[in-house]
């Protein structure tokens, strides 16, 4: 019997992130093409294509990607589950806040499955394209993906699919997550799922969770006499965006109903003219929580929802060409998986000691910020020796240069060994799900 061979290395962090995965990919070939997706997505090429990502990591061109995409029989659910898996390991019991989101992208043409006219929420208007209803969640600032799943129109079913509405499909994901051993201590929403009382808002209540989330102005709370309805003053306060700068912001309770624990809340930039763009409505269910607390709490909201956008584009996220659901979802599943790599990174989530003063510091692009864009941007700079030695590597093939390739490639060696190892700094063992 031949014994497999060992998977081609590739970067220090890449390897030991994809390596407690490896159990999932019955070929060597396959595991190594996870590894090159991984490490293409997180490279700063602006379009993550597959042809674009075979050049990066250096593949002649790009059919064990496509193949490992489209013909691999590996288990996206499976996947999905060891991920799930690890962030639970990694937060130690610690609640999270969670934050339910959609994302929506342009797509062409009816081929590609549950890509239909609707409302896009990127775009912020009606146009051709797939949408899927997303849950993440955030520990100290720093946000982490959980899980997806497609949102299906009713016109574009496919045999054996079954419609669901979006606040279903919500209500449905946070079901599993609690069932898997994810703790909450506040659900935040748009007013999407803020106003489906019948689905989303009763699931909630059932499982006793504190939520804050957007309504309309139109919502039918309002629908009391308006002789019923009481105003408190309004309140100013302090609202703080991602990146440390802040803004004035106005709240006060409108008062109305006859259900005590719930409460309604107009927040506002500017209290007397009231200007449609910038004033939101806001119903909570979270005991004793004060103005200012709800200000700041759906203001994160807001700025991981723009964040997340950010993320996903810088991920590839849309990047896609592919039709077929199946998969899609293992490519989404990818791009997940390599947004959790970056976030593993973050002090916050491994409550990792701060990092000292290193080589990688005084690199002139290195940013000593503790945000997720942060992270990226060094991730990145990590892998720019291997990525550059990978992109002039055909030039090598035409003229030779010895030396241009023993620096290359002492100078990974160097980066390698220099890379702090996160799986030693919080004592995950790297075939802790492999062997459970």
């Amino acid at each position: 019997m031949v014994e497999p061979r060992e998977p081609i290395p590739t970067v220090k962090f890449i390897d030991e992130y994809c390596q407690i995965y490896q159990n999932i990919f019955p070929e060597v070939r396959s595991f190594e093409a996870f590894k090159y997706l991984h490490m293409g997505i997180v490279s700063d090429i602006k379009r993550k294509t597959l042809p674009s990502i075979a050049k990066v990591v250096g593949l002649e061109n790009h059919q064990p990607l496509h193949h490992f995409l489209t013909e691999s029989p590996w288990d996206v659910e499976e996947l999905r589950k060891q991920r799930l898996e690890l962030i639970l390991y990694v937060l130690q019991g610690r609640p999270i806040v969670l934050i339910i989101d959609e994302t929506g992208d342009k797509k062409k043409g009816e081929t590609t499955d549950y890509v239909k006219r609707q409302y896009i929420g990127n775009l912020g208007k009606t146009d051709n394209g797939i949408v899927a209803v997303t849950a993440y969640g955030v520990l100290s600032g720093m946000t982490f993906p959980l899980i997806f799943e497609v949102y299906k129109p009713r016109e574009r079913l496919l045999p054996g699919d079954k419609y669901l509405t979006k606040p279903e499909i919500a209500a449905k994901m946070i079901k599993k997550l609690r069932t898997m051993g994810f703790r909450f201590n506040l659900v935040l929403a748009d007013s999407l799922y803020g106003e489906s009382s019948k689905n989303f808002i009763q699931l909630l209540n059932e499982l006793n969770l504190n939520f804050i989330v957007a309504i309309r102005s139109n919502h039918k709370a309002w629908g009391v006499t308006d002789s019923k309805v009481k105003y408190s003053e309004w309140q100013r306060f302090k609202r703080v965006f991602s990146d440390l700068s802040s803004e004035n912001r106005y709240i006060r309770e409108i008062v109305c109903g006859d259900h005590p624990e719930i409460r309604y809340w107009q927040i506002t930039t500017d209290f007397e003219n009231l200007p449609k763009n910038t004033t939101w409505y806001v119903m909570s269910k979270f005991p004793e929580i004060t103005p200012r607390e709800v200000g700041n709490f759906y203001g994160l909201r807001t700025w991981v929802e723009y964040g997340l956008k950010q993320s996903k584009n810088e991920l590839g996220w849309a990047d896609f060409r592919l039709t077929k659901y199946e998969q899609i979802e293992k490519w989404w599943e990818i791009v997940f998986s390599a947004y959790l790599l970056v976030s593993l990174h973050s002090e916050q989530l491994l409550k990792l000691p701060p990092q000292s003063e290193s080589n990688f510091s005084s690199h002139p692009w290195w940013d000593k910020g503790n945000g997720w864009n942060s992270i990226l941007n060094n991730l990145r700079l990590i892998l720019q020796p291997f990525v550059l030695f990978n992109l002039i590597k055909p030039w090598l093939k035409v003229f030779t240069v010895p030396k241009l390739s023993e620096g290359f490639f002492q100078l990974q060696m160097l980066v390698n060994n220099l890379t702090r190892s996160i799986f030693q700094n919080c004592n995950i063992p790297y075939f802790y799900f492999s062997s459970a």
